[in-house]
């Protein structure tokens, strides 16, 4: 399957918003408006009505400034003052309406040339209610042999048209008629500690509506020099794992599903955690940093699926004053 299977001038929606939530970055958004006004301007012929919404959640409403220099155009702003990414999304899903395309991507990325076309074409083409995109990295600095080693940013690559059950809004796709239709919104109680997208993309294929890949829709997420370190690394793969099963709790339908969804996640934290222990402590007797370095990735992840089946939360986005 490609994106090429659908006429090149069929109209794919009357109506598209292109959605990101922001806060603090007026750098990055300085430099990413005019390439998803850009995006726009390549779709122009797919699309009734488009434009870009910025979702500021910070309380102070900092990008605001900012954001009246695109009065007039494509772009909206709007202030969401509650604080977390959930509330953000969700008022980016109130202001897009009922019906037409909903497409997320994060502050800190940009774009590859013909990223919107190509998520467009590939739900014309599939009918999916949602699609996926891919998401490389790029580094404000160099990284450390040792988190190199451990492939901590490598994401996944699929072919385009691959049935998925779970996907980060950072390049998402959404149809807003079957979102309003199945009643979904984000969990304010990952709002703080991620993991909220996760929810409601395993929701949305739960109820039967398809979410396929794109991989030819790229966008290109730039990493700061502070995410590069040994501890944010292992300290982002202890979220990634206490959300899983978070995440696990909140699907399980009745109490006798949530003890076994409490059971196999203690059992699975526990297997990482032994497994990638093993393989972290042969890597540094060896000397391999790939083995150390996956190893403890893997022991982290556990760690956090075995907090999360007792309630512990990690609030990786916790906001310090």
């Amino acid at each position: 399957m490609t994106t090429t299977d659908v006429p090149p001038t069929t109209v794919r929606t009357t109506q598209l918003v292109v959605a990101l939530a922001t806060y603090r970055r007026p750098d990055e958004l300085r430099g990413l408006l005019p390439a998803l006004v850009e995006q726009l301007a390549d779709v122009a012929d797919l699309v009734g009505t488009a434009g870009v919404l910025v979702v500021d959640n910070d309380p102070e409403a900092s990008a605001r400034t900012l954001l009246e220099e695109w009065s007039g155009t494509a772009v909206r702003y709007v202030h969401e003052p509650e604080p977390g990414i959930a509330a953000a999304r969700n008022r980016a899903l109130a202001e897009a309406g009922t019906s037409g395309t909903l497409v997320f991507i994060d502050d800190d990325e940009v774009p590859h040339p013909g990223w919107l076309r190509a998520l467009l074409d590939t739900q014309a083409a599939t009918g999916a209610a949602a699609v996926a995109g891919a998401v490389v990295s790029a580094y404000d600095g160099e990284l450390l042999p040792w988190v190199a080693a451990g492939d901590f940013f490598r994401r996944r690559r699929l072919p385009t048209g691959t049935p998925i059950e779970v996907a980060a809004t950072n390049n998402l796709l959404l149809d807003l008629a079957v979102v309003t239709r199945l009643g979904l919104r984000f969990d304010a109680a990952f709002g703080i500690s991620g993991g909220s997208d996760t929810l409601f993309t395993r929701q949305l294929t739960r109820s039967g509506a398809p979410m396929v890949w794109c991989d030819e829709a790229v966008v290109t997420d730039r990493v700061p020099t502070a995410r590069l370190t040994p501890r944010w690394v292992l300290a982002r793969a202890y979220r990634l794992g206490n959300s899983a099963t978070r995440v696990d709790l909140v699907l399980a339908g009745t109490p006798r599903e949530r003890l076994q969804a409490q059971s196999r996640g203690l059992a699975r934290g526990a297997v990482r955690v032994a497994g990638g222990s093993a393989r972290a402590l042969a890597g540094l007797v060896t000397g391999r940093p790939r083995h150390q370095a996956r190893g403890l990735r893997t022991a982290a992840r556990g760690l956090g699926m075995a907090a999360g089946t007792v309630g512990l939360v990690y609030q990786e986005y916790r906001r310090r004053s």
